[in-house]
Order: C-alpha cells, then structure tokens, then sequence
C-alpha cells in the first residue's frame, strides 16, 4: 500500500495523535556509545549524525539539545508523493507562531513543536478536520 495522495482526503483523516514524552535533537559525531533501540530517529548529515530521542535518554548519554518537545504523528497513511500536505499544516501552524519539525516516514508524518506550544498545535491540526 502506497499511501493516500489526496491533499483534501489527506487533511479531512490526518487525525493527529500526541505521542507522549519530551524529545529532543541531538548531534553525535558516531554511533558507537547510542543504543540503537532507543533512538527515535536518526538522519545522516555532512556535519554529522543527527539524533531524535527522549530527552531521558539524551540527559542519561550526556548529549546537548537546545529544546525540548513534543511529538505529533498524523495518523493517516500519506503517500511519500502527496503534495501540499507538508505546506498546508506547517502554514497553519505558522499563522499561530508555532514552529514546527517534519519527519515524513514511511506511513506516516510526524511533527515536533515546542513542548509550550503542543495544546495549541494539536488544536490547529485537529481544526482540518471540521475546516476542509
């Protein structure tokens, strides 16, 4: 299965759901002292490795981060083809001076937000449903 590529279809069933936890961005030069099963996400960079994970574990590897947030994932199954997804909620979201970080995976899209701001984005997203 591919995923849905219909931006309306898309934003009518993202159905956003707060994944609990404080997350955080690290930078690693190597994977040698991280335990892999307890990395969220992991992106390799030219700088270096980047690293998305509780922030427990972070504190508990000694690893700097300069925020601390929270994780949204759409529920939907969207295609990695679908257009405007990305642009419509990360605009709505900007339009409340929310930040916003995407992870597009393999299912899903997964945002991080400030952790002050989590109520309110979840309002945002959650606001697509009733609007589209």
């Amino acid at each position: 299965m591919s995923g849905e590529k219909n931006l309306e279809l898309l934003l009518k069933s993202m159905k956003p759901e707060h994944i609990l936890g404080d997350y955080v961005f690290c930078k690693v030069e190597t994977l040698e002292n991280v335990n892999l099963s307890e990395i969220e996400m992991l992106f390799k960079e030219k700088e270096a490795i980047t690293l998305i994970v509780k922030k427990e574990i972070a504190d508990l590897l000694q690893l700097e981060y300069t925020i601390i947030m929270s994780w949204i994932t759409l529920t939907v199954h969207s295609s990695l083809e679908a257009v405007g997804l990305t642009a419509a909620f990360s605009k709505a979201l900007s339009d409340k001076n929310i930040s916003c970080n995407v992870v597009a995976a393999y299912y899903h899209d997964h945002i991080f937000v400030n952790k002050k701001d989590i109520n309110e984005a979840m309002k945002v997203l959650n606001a697509f449903a009733d609007e589209v």
